[in-house]
């Protein structure tokens, strides 16, 4: 059931929108145009439920949500299961400059291996990429582990050339065509976030993992404590896909097992499409009961003028 929202929540709807649209906006602060379109009368939506202590929330039941879905509040899902979080294909996209310190290829090194012990997730479903000589590279796929990732990360000179966004959309487009359709897809970035010679654009990136339904994760490799364009890029990107940005301060190992947790915590909700409009439809996610809960999910999709 799609209820019409009213004047006494419209100002929440209101300040929800202009908070998404923040979050959602390219380097460039436009909102970026995905072109993820939903099925002619359903929507699918994936989505992390943490606690207010940031911890994974295992036990959600389909009353403790509802969604909005451009200006009409949902409630009536025609499905709701969590995820089986070890159903995981897994790529690894690493900024491999000479401005990527030795200590953390190191922990890049580290995160690969923690994340090839851990259970149910096979080797086969890891690959990792970098961006190098100018062009994306594929570092291994399937044998990242015994490939000894920390030899594979060494420094490459690139003369100051870093194409972030055409990598984005090189490891995007691997996982879309190798992962198992029922494989939860996750892309976790090691970058400072910025891009100097890509042919793409953030918003061009993110349409195209939000149309694979992939997850970008984020981790800063900045040392600096202070913001910076690049930082805001890793928030939009991390945001537009429901996935989270991590700092390059708190440690690779441990932005990977949070970022293992959400898995635990992932759910897959399936709703009546409540209005055929045209356009860009923004969606959020909201707590019933819990105004504790926060959610991480795509930020919307788009639904054509004619179903295709």
């Amino acid at each position: 059931m799609a209820i019409i929202v009213t004047a006494r929540s419209l100002g929440l709807i209101l300040a929800i929108v202009l908070l998404l649209t923040s979050l959602s906006a390219g380097a460039e602060g436009d909102q970026p145009e995905f072109t993820y379109r939903a099925n002619v009368n359903e929507v699918r939506l994936s989505f992390s439920a943490m606690d207010q202590n940031d911890h994974g929330v295992a036990t959600l039941q389909a009353s403790d949500f509802a969604v909005v879905d451009k200006g009409f509040i949902v409630r009536d899902f025609q499905s709701f299961t969590r995820s089986n979080w070890t159903a995981l294909e897994i790529a690894i996209l690493v900024d491999t400059s000479d401005s990527v310190t030795p200590r953390f290829r190191q922990e890049i090194s580290d995160t690969v291996e923690l994340l090839s012990q851990t259970a149910g997730v096979p080797d086969e479903n890891i690959s990792m990429f970098s961006f190098q000589n100018q062009h994306p590279a594929q570092l291994c796929a399937g044998d990242c582990r015994a490939s000894h990732a920390a030899e594979r990360l060494a420094p490459t000179r690139t003369g100051g050339l870093t194409p972030l966004f055409d990598s984005l959309i090189v490891a995007a487009n691997y996982l879309s065509q190798h992962a198992d359709a029922h494989a939860q897809k996750i892309l976790i970035l090691f970058s400072d976030g910025e891009d100097t010679i890509s042919r793409h654009s953030a918003a061009d990136a993110i349409d195209i993992a939000i149309g694979s339904d992939i997850q970008i994760d984020s981790i800063g490799l900045r040392g600096s404590d202070s913001a910076s364009r690049g930082d805001s890029t890793l928030r939009g990107l991390a945001a537009a896909t429901g996935g989270r940005a991590f700092s390059g301060r708190d440690g690779a190992i441990a932005a990977a097992q949070a970022i293992l947790e959400n898995f635990r915590a992932t759910y897959t909700v399936t709703y009546r499409l409540p209005t055929h409009a045209a356009g860009f439809h923004l969606v959020q996610i909201l707590p019933t009961h819990n105004l504790k809960l926060q959610f991480h999910n795509r930020s919307g999709y788009f639904y054509p003028n004619r179903a295709q």
